[in-house]
């Protein structure tokens, strides 16, 4: 399954520079460093990756490596911020390797932001110092599932909204479709409305009231209300909810991989026959593995910000690294923050039909 569309620079685009943020992760910066090795060497002359923290480890780790490529740049950060740190009191620190790599994009030194540090000190910190895109009200946070049909679905928000309005919801499907449209080269995306049922009807109060802004909006192929079991299964390309369903879903998903390994290996121990089986599937099997490997997308874009940041898992891979600089890579060759402005600022196809529209008299989404 191709992972982006999009895997070679715009005709006339300068180089490209890539903060990765290499510390505060679960297991060291031996993953980081060498997903960011991996990535310089497919990506070649074109693209720079700044490795942001502590210079001594950083550098420790590329002595380990043969043919560092010439793009590789270090940039010293005093601190970093741990996993177990609160994210209210990350934000507030200056000299943090996070703090460092967002200043960066910030200053217009580099295009995008890698981390697999703490998730919340990236998003807080991300957010208060970059600031919003024109008319997005909250930014959220998209991620990518496999499918049936071996197309990607996005699904946001997973996490970085736990209330939301149904305005909210409206925004995040308009940036999910671009995403979707723009990076895995999906034609006119189909948009579905996470609920517990497919019928109009069927929902809380926050999907009721999103469902007619969503099909309001010609732009925006909204096929209705999917179920859970849906998104796995190739119906839509978007999936909206707010960020705390969003989240269970995507921790339920991380699941799958785990539990699929361990059953395996039970049925295939418990008898001769089932062992050699095994052996001839096996090639199956690990493809049946991967497709459920978060390294195979590597990171979760947060959109809505003024720039680009992906947040990876704490405990990525090297596979895993150089995924998530590919997806930041091809956002930036993409435009895709260009063309979410574009989008929401596009009169009744943002936020006015949105604020305007009326269900039963009263005015909704206000977007507050």
């Amino acid at each position: 399954m191709t992972l982006f569309a999009f895997d070679t620079p715009m005709p006339g685009k300068n180089i490209v520079t890539l903060a990765l943020d290499v510390m505060g992760t679960d297991n060291g910066p031996g993953n980081v460093v060498s997903g960011a090795i991996t990535a310089a060497r497919e990506f070649g002359p074109d693209t720079k990756i700044v490795l942001v923290g502590r210079s001594k480890a950083i550098a420790a780790e590329l002595k380990k490596c043969r043919d560092v490529p010439a793009t590789i740049e270090m940039h010293h950060a005093d601190e970093e911020v741990k996993m177990t740190d609160s994210p209210a009191d990350a934000v507030r620190r200056r000299n943090t390797s996070i703090a460092e790599a967002v200043r960066l994009h910030k200053e217009g030194i580099v295009d995008a932001v890698v981390s697999p540090g703490n998730t919340g000190a990236v998003m807080g910190t991300a957010m208060l110092n970059l600031g919003r895109l024109q008319e997005v009200k909250r930014p959220a946070i998209a991620s990518f599932f496999p499918s049936i049909d071996k197309r990607w679905t996005v699904l946001l928000d997973v996490g970085a909204n736990s209330d939301c309005k149904p305005l909210n919801l409206y925004q995040f499907a308009i940036m999910g479709t671009i995403v979707s449209s723009h990076l895995f080269g999906n034609d006119h995306p189909r948009v579905g409305l996470l609920s517990i049922g497919e019928e109009k009807g069927k929902g809380n109060e926050l999907t009721l009231e999103t469902f007619p802004l969503l099909a309001a909006n010609p732009a925006l192929n909204f096929v209705g209300n999917i179920e859970g079991r849906d998104i796995l299964m190739g119906k839509v390309d978007v999936v909206v909810s707010d960020g705390f369903v969003g989240n269970v879903v995507l921790k339920f998903a991380e699941s799958i991989e785990g539990f699929l390994t361990t059953s395996i290996k039970r049925q295939v121990s418990s008898n001769l026959f089932s062992r050699m089986g095994a052996l001839l599937m096996s090639p199956f099997l690990r493809r049946l593995r991967n497709t459920f490997d978060y390294s195979e997308y590597g990171g979760a874009p947060l959109l809505g910000v003024n720039g680009i940041c992906i947040i990876c898992h704490g405990g990525s891979s090297s596979k895993a690294i150089c995924q998530a600089l590919t997806v930041a890579r091809n956002m930036v060759h993409s435009q895709v923050n260009q063309k979410i402005e574009t989008e929401l600022a596009a009169g009744d196809k943002g936020k006015a039909a949105a604020v305007d529209y009326h269900i039963n008299g009263d005015t909704i989404g206000n977007g507050r």
